[in-house]
């Protein structure tokens, strides 16, 4: 990873029942930010003992690539249209390599 590439690390907690909704938008929003020229990975994990929580991982060639995700159409309407309103809690953490 080059010294200015950004991992993204964002823990979602699905609101009771909608577990499977979250893991759809999910299933649908990694091939496209897969797909945008400074994406360098796109991970989702489910927690072994928390199985309802999910961890997003996610690195960013730099800071205009991270901002270009989260400008995207694919990320305005399947996160901020969907996902967000399904969610009970979320927390979102942006490291940079020392």
């Amino acid at each position: 990873m080059s010294a200015g590439a950004l991992t993204v690390v964002a823990r979602w907690q699905p609101v009771d029942g909608k577990l499977g909704d979250v893991l759809a938008i999910v299933a649908e929003m990694r091939p496209k930010s897969l797909a945008e020229p400074g994406c360098l990975s796109y991970e989702a994990y489910r927690g072994v003992d928390q199985p309802h929580t999910l961890l997003l991982v996610e690195q960013y060639r730099d800071e205009a690539a991270l901002e270009a995700h989260k400008q995207s159409e694919h990320y305005q309407s399947l996160v901020v249209g969907r996902a967000l309103a399904l969610l009970a809690d979320r927390q979102v953490e942006v490291l940079r390599p020392r």
